[in-house]
Protein backbone atom coordinates (compact mmCIF):
# COMPACT_ATOMS: atom_id res chain seq x y z
CA UNK A 1 0.00 0.00 0.00
CA UNK A 2 1.32 3.43 -0.97
CA UNK A 3 1.25 5.75 2.02
CA UNK A 4 -0.34 9.19 1.90
CA UNK A 5 2.42 11.78 2.19
CA UNK A 6 1.50 14.39 4.80
CA UNK A 7 3.00 17.87 5.03
CA UNK A 8 2.90 19.03 8.66
CA UNK A 9 2.98 22.75 9.46
CA UNK A 10 3.20 23.93 13.07
CA UNK A 11 5.57 26.36 14.72
CA UNK A 12 5.98 24.14 17.79
CA UNK A 13 8.46 21.28 17.31
CA UNK A 14 6.94 19.31 20.18
CA UNK A 15 3.55 19.32 18.42
CA UNK A 16 5.12 18.18 15.15
CA UNK A 17 7.01 15.41 16.93
CA UNK A 18 3.84 14.20 18.63
CA UNK A 19 1.88 14.15 15.38
CA UNK A 20 4.70 12.34 13.57
CA UNK A 21 4.68 9.69 16.27
CA UNK A 22 0.92 9.18 15.93
CA UNK A 23 1.14 8.86 12.14
CA UNK A 24 4.18 6.58 12.31
CA UNK A 25 2.02 3.88 13.86
CA UNK A 26 -0.27 3.73 10.80
CA UNK A 27 0.04 1.73 7.59
CA UNK A 28 -1.37 4.43 5.29
CA UNK A 29 -0.01 7.78 6.50
CA UNK A 30 3.52 9.20 6.76
CA UNK A 31 4.90 12.69 7.49
CA UNK A 32 7.45 13.48 4.79
CA UNK A 33 7.62 17.25 5.19
CA UNK A 34 7.63 19.76 8.05
CA UNK A 35 7.28 23.53 8.18
CA UNK A 36 7.58 25.91 11.14
CA UNK A 37 6.33 29.11 9.47
CA UNK A 38 4.39 30.42 6.49
CA UNK A 39 7.44 30.86 4.25
CA UNK A 40 8.46 27.24 4.74
CA UNK A 41 4.88 26.09 4.11
CA UNK A 42 4.67 27.85 0.75
CA UNK A 43 8.14 26.61 -0.27
CA UNK A 44 7.25 22.99 0.44
CA UNK A 45 3.78 23.25 -1.10
CA UNK A 46 5.36 24.43 -4.34
CA UNK A 47 8.05 21.75 -4.18
CA UNK A 48 5.83 18.71 -4.80
CA UNK A 49 2.30 17.34 -4.80
CA UNK A 50 1.45 16.32 -1.24
CA UNK A 51 -1.27 13.93 -0.21
CA UNK A 52 -2.52 16.52 2.25
CA UNK A 53 -1.50 19.39 4.52
CA UNK A 54 -2.10 19.53 8.28
CA UNK A 55 -1.83 23.23 9.12
CA UNK A 56 -1.75 25.13 12.43
CA UNK A 57 -4.07 28.14 12.21
CA UNK A 58 -1.68 30.39 14.19
CA UNK A 59 1.52 30.46 12.20
CA UNK A 60 4.12 33.22 12.87
CA UNK A 61 3.83 36.28 10.66
CA UNK A 62 0.88 35.15 8.58
CA UNK A 63 -2.36 33.62 9.79
CA UNK A 64 -3.24 30.09 8.79
CA UNK A 65 -6.34 31.40 7.04
CA UNK A 66 -4.20 33.64 4.80
CA UNK A 67 -2.00 30.64 4.03
CA UNK A 68 -5.01 28.52 3.13
CA UNK A 69 -6.09 31.07 0.53
CA UNK A 70 -2.59 31.37 -0.92
CA UNK A 71 -2.19 27.61 -1.10
CA UNK A 72 -5.58 27.12 -2.73
CA UNK A 73 -4.67 29.70 -5.38
CA UNK A 74 -1.59 27.66 -6.33
CA UNK A 75 -2.62 24.10 -5.42
CA UNK A 76 -6.44 24.03 -5.42
CA UNK A 77 -6.54 20.21 -5.20
CA UNK A 78 -4.41 19.99 -2.05
CA UNK A 79 -6.59 18.83 0.89
CA UNK A 80 -6.02 20.95 4.02
CA UNK A 81 -6.89 20.06 7.59
CA UNK A 82 -6.64 22.93 10.08
CA UNK A 83 -5.34 21.92 13.49
CA UNK A 84 -5.80 24.59 16.16
CA UNK A 85 -5.90 25.44 19.85
CA UNK A 86 -9.02 27.48 19.12
CA UNK A 87 -12.27 26.00 20.35
CA UNK A 88 -14.31 28.95 19.10
CA UNK A 89 -16.36 27.60 16.22
CA UNK A 90 -16.34 30.85 14.21
CA UNK A 91 -12.69 30.12 13.41
CA UNK A 92 -13.70 26.79 11.93
CA UNK A 93 -16.34 28.46 9.76
CA UNK A 94 -13.77 30.97 8.50
CA UNK A 95 -11.29 28.18 7.79
CA UNK A 96 -13.78 26.23 5.69
CA UNK A 97 -14.79 29.35 3.79
CA UNK A 98 -11.10 30.05 3.12
CA UNK A 99 -10.73 26.64 1.44
CA UNK A 100 -9.81 24.16 4.18
CA UNK A 101 -11.52 20.77 4.11
CA UNK A 102 -11.48 20.19 7.85
CA UNK A 103 -10.98 21.77 11.26
CA UNK A 104 -9.85 20.00 14.40
CA UNK A 105 -8.70 21.19 17.83
CA UNK A 106 -5.42 20.02 19.30
CA UNK A 107 -7.30 18.57 22.26
CA UNK A 108 -8.73 15.82 20.05
CA UNK A 109 -7.51 12.30 20.71
CA UNK A 110 -5.37 10.39 18.23
CA UNK A 111 -8.25 8.30 16.86
CA UNK A 112 -10.22 11.42 15.97
CA UNK A 113 -7.12 13.01 14.42
CA UNK A 114 -6.45 9.99 12.22
CA UNK A 115 -10.09 9.80 11.16
CA UNK A 116 -10.04 13.50 10.22
CA UNK A 117 -6.78 13.18 8.26
CA UNK A 118 -8.02 10.14 6.34
CA UNK A 119 -11.36 11.73 5.52
CA UNK A 120 -9.80 14.99 4.30
CA UNK A 121 -7.05 13.17 2.35
CA UNK A 122 -9.76 11.13 0.61
CA UNK A 123 -11.47 14.30 -0.58
CA UNK A 124 -14.03 14.57 2.20
CA UNK A 125 -14.81 17.25 4.76
CA UNK A 126 -14.33 16.99 8.51
CA UNK A 127 -16.22 19.42 10.77
CA UNK A 128 -18.23 19.13 13.95
CA UNK A 129 -22.03 19.22 14.02
CA UNK A 130 -21.93 22.64 15.70
CA UNK A 131 -19.74 24.05 12.93
CA UNK A 132 -22.08 22.60 10.31
CA UNK A 133 -24.99 24.35 12.01
CA UNK A 134 -23.11 27.64 12.07
CA UNK A 135 -22.34 27.34 8.36
CA UNK A 136 -26.02 26.83 7.60
CA UNK A 137 -26.93 29.83 9.75
CA UNK A 138 -24.20 31.79 8.01
CA UNK A 139 -26.53 32.03 5.01
CA UNK A 140 -28.53 34.72 6.78
CA UNK A 141 -29.68 38.22 5.77
CA UNK A 142 -27.06 40.92 6.05
CA UNK A 143 -29.21 42.73 8.64
CA UNK A 144 -28.54 39.87 11.06
CA UNK A 145 -24.76 40.07 10.71
CA UNK A 146 -23.09 40.55 14.09
CA UNK A 147 -20.35 43.19 14.54
CA UNK A 148 -17.54 40.65 14.95
CA UNK A 149 -18.54 39.05 11.63
CA UNK A 150 -17.40 42.27 9.91
CA UNK A 151 -13.78 41.73 10.94
CA UNK A 152 -11.13 40.38 8.59
CA UNK A 153 -9.44 37.13 9.55
CA UNK A 154 -6.39 38.94 10.98
CA UNK A 155 -8.60 41.45 12.84
CA UNK A 156 -10.62 38.60 14.30
CA UNK A 157 -7.41 36.93 15.45
CA UNK A 158 -6.25 40.15 17.14
CA UNK A 159 -9.75 40.65 18.60
CA UNK A 160 -9.56 37.25 20.32
CA UNK A 161 -6.15 38.05 21.77
CA UNK A 162 -7.29 41.47 23.02
CA UNK A 163 -10.31 40.04 24.84
CA UNK A 164 -7.98 37.56 26.55
CA UNK A 165 -6.26 40.58 28.08
CA UNK A 166 -3.10 40.48 25.97
CA UNK A 167 -1.30 43.79 25.42
CA UNK A 168 -0.29 45.22 22.05
CA UNK A 169 3.38 44.34 22.52
CA UNK A 170 2.56 40.77 23.55
CA UNK A 171 0.25 40.31 20.57
CA UNK A 172 2.89 41.73 18.22
CA UNK A 173 5.48 39.28 19.54
CA UNK A 174 3.04 36.36 19.22
CA UNK A 175 2.17 37.22 15.61
CA UNK A 176 5.62 38.51 14.59
CA UNK A 177 4.12 41.92 13.76
CA UNK A 178 5.04 45.44 14.90
CA UNK A 179 3.21 47.13 17.77
CA UNK A 180 2.16 49.84 15.30
CA UNK A 181 0.52 47.24 13.07
CA UNK A 182 -1.33 45.68 16.01
CA UNK A 183 -2.43 49.15 17.16
CA UNK A 184 -3.82 49.80 13.67
CA UNK A 185 -5.70 46.50 13.74
CA UNK A 186 -7.15 47.41 17.13
CA UNK A 187 -8.32 50.78 15.81
CA UNK A 188 -10.01 49.11 12.85
CA UNK A 189 -11.64 46.52 15.13
CA UNK A 190 -13.11 49.15 17.44
CA UNK A 191 -14.33 51.21 14.47
CA UNK A 192 -15.92 48.31 12.60
CA UNK A 193 -17.64 47.02 15.72
CA UNK A 194 -18.76 50.45 16.93
CA UNK A 195 -17.00 49.94 20.27
CA UNK A 196 -15.19 52.67 22.19
CA UNK A 197 -12.53 50.86 24.17
CA UNK A 198 -11.01 47.53 25.25
CA UNK A 199 -13.34 47.20 28.25
CA UNK A 200 -16.40 47.33 26.01
CA UNK A 201 -14.69 44.89 23.65
CA UNK A 202 -14.28 42.38 26.47
CA UNK A 203 -17.90 42.84 27.57
CA UNK A 204 -19.03 42.24 24.00
CA UNK A 205 -16.96 39.03 23.80
CA UNK A 206 -18.41 37.74 27.07
CA UNK A 207 -21.98 38.61 26.04
CA UNK A 208 -21.63 36.74 22.74
CA UNK A 209 -19.79 33.74 24.21
CA UNK A 210 -16.55 34.58 22.41
CA UNK A 211 -14.27 35.05 25.41
CA UNK A 212 -14.60 31.84 27.40
CA UNK A 213 -12.63 29.58 25.06
CA UNK A 214 -10.54 32.03 23.08
CA UNK A 215 -7.17 30.32 23.44
CA UNK A 216 -3.97 29.97 21.37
Amino acid sequence: MQKIEVLLADDHAIIRDGLKQILSDTDDLVVTGEAANGVEVMHLVREKDWGMLVLDISMPGRSGLDLVRMIKDEKPALPILILSMHHEEQYAVRAIHAGASGYLTKESDSEVLLAAIRRVAAGGVYISEKVAELMVRDIRPVVETLPHDLLSDREYQVFNMLVRGMGLTEIGQELSLSVKTISTHKTHILHKMGIANSGELIRYAITHGLAEQSEY
